[in-house]
């Protein structure tokens, strides 16, 4: 038997801790109702701590890719594993919004924001030549894993135990689990132990020179924000993290609860979409290696954009509509991110992939940030969430266009004058 190359070590644990990351993430939604009823604060209230975090999580992502780079996928990552474990620890003893915004605002964003997507282009990008973009789908549907694992189970703590128990839950298995697998596997570069990435017969460049993180993430954002790709990818990607962590991720238990749903059959829902994610993103990797990319995004956002019309009604029926929006759903969630970082390899190299990838998912999370507090504000204003679903299905469909556009040139017809 061939040795196994370390490069699918990398990606297991990779994939691990992405898993537990977006469990994190997840967890926000799972309180949202709790803390409503414990502590009286309103559905707007937690969205702003949610925007918090998920517009931290983002802008700290691109930051978080260039101090990779220079300090190491091992120290950084298990740090921001710690840092994750200490803040939902202190948030089980939370009796102020100001806590919330804080704990699971600021720190908690900033420290997943170290743990995040952009790990897996880093890690696809250095350790794999051959099946990059299978490798990309399969750590993209992390995002949908930590969904399935989390949030049922998240639910069910909080509803026997309350949900300080759920976040201290959140705290031992960051501190006692991941961290310290972590610690012990990862590596930043196949170089480090003497090996070519998996597919490869020869060596690939040398690193750029060990620079400030900072400086180097903001002169790759000066460098390509000159780019219509770049706003064109940036803005798809907005309004793919409004319509999917900003919107669904955070109020569907609460829509669901809206309409009669119990928490546990709520997250149960959200669980699903992320089973039906796990299979979509994948197989979205293995056409990212086939399949125009911009036909694949056009697909997804346009079929997300219609879903998202009919989601009130489907909630209304709680019946075979709304399964139907779970499973579709599902497939498409992060079916996004493989087609969308062979678009920045593509456009902007594979050197500066990671770094790019990071500001495209910074404007990912400005988006879910945006929606987050949106689609609560809507609830609060109108008593429902139908008018959040309608605007996001539009946005969904405006996504599509904007797809098609990548990479094309735009030709100007000259002015005819008149004889």
């Amino acid at each position: 038997m061939r040795r196994l190359h370390y490069a699918w070590v990398m990606a297991a644990v990779t994939w691990l801790v992405l898993v537990t990351s977006a469990g994190f993430r997840a967890t926000s939604g799972v309180l949202l109702v709790p803390l409503q009823q414990d502590l009286g604060w309103s559905q707007a209230l937690i969205g702003g701590a949610v925007s918090v975090n998920l517009v931290v999580y983002g802008l700290g992502a691109p930051f978080a890719a260039a101090i990779v780079d220079r300090f190491g996928m091992r120290r950084v990552c298990t740090i921001a594993l710690a840092l994750v474990a200490g803040a939902a620890a202190l948030s089980t003893r939370m009796t102020e919004p100001w806590q919330l915004y804080l704990l699971w605002g600021l720190i908690v964003g900033t420290a997943t924001g170290a743990v995040s997507i952009p790990l897996a282009a880093i890690v696809s990008g250095r350790w794999f030549e051959r099946r990059r973009g299978l490798v990309t789908g399969i750590l993209s549907a992390s995002n949908a894993s930590g969904q399935v694992i989390f949030a049922p189970a998240l639910a069910t703590i909080t509803t026997s135990y309350g949900w300080r128990a759920a976040a201290g839950t959140v705290a031992v298995v960051a501190i006692a689990i991941v961290a310290p697998l972590a610690l012990l596997f990862f590596r930043s570069r196949p170089a480090e132990i003497g090996l070519l990435p998996y597919g490869a017969t020869v060596p690939p460049p040398p690193p750029a020179p060990l620079v400030n993180p900072f400086s180097s993430a903001i002169r790759t954002l000066v460098d390509v924000s000159g780019r219509r790709d770049f706003w064109l990818l940036a803005g798809g990607f907005f309004i793919c993290g409004a319509t999917t962590n900003g919107l669904i991720g955070t109020h569907l238990i609460s829509a669901g609860h809206d309409h009669g749903l119990s928490e546990i059959r709520s997250a149960t829902l959200l669980a699903t979409v992320g089973v039906f994610d796990i299979a979509g993103t994948i197989a979205s990797g293995w056409l990212t290696d086939r399949v125009d990319p911009r036909k694949l995004l056009f697909m997804y956002y346009g079929l997300r954009g219609l879903a998202l019309l009919g989601l009130n009604a489907a909630l209304n029926d709680a019946g075979a509509g709304l399964l139907a929006f779970i499973v579709f759903y599902g497939l498409d969630w992060v079916a996004t991110v493989p087609p969308t970082v062979a678009l920045c390899r593509e456009s902007f190299g594979a050197e500066r992939v990671g770094v790019v990838f990071a500001w495209v998912f910074g404007a990912h999370q400005l988006g879910a940030a945006f929606a987050a507090w949106g689609a609560g504000a809507s609830r609060v204003w109108f008593g429902s969430y139908e008018p959040a679903f309608l605007f996001a299905g539009v946005l969904g469909v405006i996504a599509a266009v904007l797809s098609m556009l990548i990479g094309k040139r735009v030709m100007l017809r000259p002015a005819v004058t008149a004889p």
